[in-house]
């Protein structure tokens, strides 16, 4: 049986560089805070306990992730990591393995930490990696048997330590009880005047225990953000990722580089997506289904063979199979389309249901509404489903039409097959089967002048 895991997570710096007042960690990536990115690779291993350890921004981190479940450390003053994790150990238990992560090196991947915390149980395991440009990083001092002895910070390196490129990511597992341990003997004796976690290495390997180290499969996976440069950099590199992931599953894109996914994307097989998308929340999308050029959709689902149009905006919408949609569509939360539906340009639904082939292709606003199979809603059309205090909804049965610069004053009935004139102001139910009206007189006036301006 594996010894329970505890995660703890450090993220009280203050990112100086990032020029905000904003914590570092509640900066967004790829749609959530980099603290979220963090907190989810933790619960992706099933750790039992998460403890985060904060300190500028006051209580805007814990507020952040008050339904997260993890506990929060408070970390007053910031005395280095080796301090910040000791202001953890009163909410750690003294069994299992401890892993240290950091709050802004968002992208690690939990198979990666799977290989730090397995290599724990023989003592203590840390995540290095090898690096073209090591500078800035701590670096990883072997003896010459391949041993680790120690980690020089970039500070306190001399020029031999400094030219080698296998540097520390500064994430590391050990069992709690000894951790704890290393953690009440670490100095301040160093460039910074700080408590360095690095030198549990050390003390370590001078008490004979093993020290294991692992790579990551990618060496962004260990990135830390500073910067909002850097962040934007990460952003790319998400990005670039995730669209091999959907290319590999058999998505077409027309640009990988112009592709924003904040949130999840589940596309199926033949999906092809055009420039300039984004994706926000969980958007799932059906096989063959096409999206155009520069639109924003949110928490949605479309469905096999739809058609999304150029510069179309859906947030909490439903597109059934081979409906189309846009170009200039709003579809609000609660837009439900049916098989083989139409909205067409500058069309906004909201919390309404278009039946299967109905079509409502110019100019119409549509809130608060069922509407039947095949039913033709003309240009200019609206529904009134607001008094000023409340809603109202409106029903159009199946295979009613509706004429152009209707207005529709809910609660209203359509029945199925009706017909409304054009220019229609329906205050009472129309009934199936026959054509409504309701018109101002037209009246032409002999002799009558527009007015002009004086000479």
């Amino acid at each position: 049986m594996n010894p329970p895991l505890q995660v703890v997570i450090l993220a009280a710096g203050k990112g100086t560089r990032m020029n905000s007042a904003l914590p570092k960690v509640l900066h967004e990536l790829a749609g959530q805070p980099l603290l979220g990115h963090v907190l989810g690779a933790a619960a992706a291993l099933g750790a039992a306990r998460t403890v985060v350890v904060y300190g500028h921004g006051g209580e805007a981190v814990p507020s952040a992730f008050a339904g997260s479940g993890a506990h929060f450390v408070l970390q007053e003053p910031q005395l280095g990591t080796g301090h910040a994790l000791r202001e953890a150990l009163p909410a750690l238990a003294h069994e299992g393995i401890t892993l240290v992560l950091y709050g802004d090196v968002p992208l690690i991947q939990p198979d990666t930490l799977r290989a730090v915390v397995s290599g724990a149980s023989a003592g203590l395991s840390v995540l290095t990696v090898k690096l073209d440009d090591p500078t800035g990083y701590g670096r990883v001092v072997r003896d010459a048997a391949g041993r680790v002895l120690r980690i020089v910070e970039q500070r306190d390196a001399d020029a031999r330590v400094a030219a080698l490129r296998e540097v520390n990511t500064g994430i590391l597992a050990a069992p709690a009880g000894r951790l704890a341990a290393w953690l009440a003997r670490l100095t301040t004796d160093n460039a910074q005047s700080e408590y360095y976690l690095t030198d549990v290495i050390a003390l370590a390997a001078a008490e004979g225990v093993a020290v294991h180290t692992s790579q990551p499969a990618q060496p962004w996976e260990v990135m830390g953000v500073n910067s909002r440069e850097q962040l934007a950099a990460m952003e790319r590199t998400v990005q670039r990722e995730t669209a091999l992931r959907l290319m590999t599953a058999g998505v077409s894109l027309a640009d990988p580089q112009r592709l924003d996914v904040r949130g999840t994307l589940d596309c199926a097989p033949d999906v092809h997506i055009d420039v300039g998308c984004i994706f926000e929340g969980r958007v799932q999308v059906g096989p063959g289904a096409r999206i155009g050029p520069y639109c924003v959709i949110r928490d949605s689902r479309i469905e096999a063979g739809a058609l999304v149009a150029a510069f179309s905006h859906l947030e909490g919408a439903q597109v059934g199979s081979s409906a189309r949609v846009g170009p200039y569509a709003r579809l609000r939360p609660g837009a439900v389309l049916g098989q083989a539906a139409h909205v067409g340009n500058f069309v906004e639904i909201k919390a309404t249901s278009l039946g299967e082939g109905s079509k409502a292709n110019h100019l119409a606003y549509l809130g608060d509404a069922h509407i039947g199979r095949n039913v033709n809603v003309g240009a200019g059309t609206i529904t009134c489903n607001y008094d000023g205090a409340h809603k109202h909804r409106t029903v159009i049965e199946d295979d009613a039409f509706i004429g152009s610069d209707t207005q529709l004053v809910a609660p209203v009935r359509v029945g199925r097959g009706a017909t409304l004139g054009a220019g229609t102001t329906l205050t009472k139910d129309a009934p199936e089967g026959q054509l409504t009206v309701s018109r101002a007189r037209q009246l032409s006036v002999p002799g009558w002048k527009r007015p002009s301006k004086n000479p």
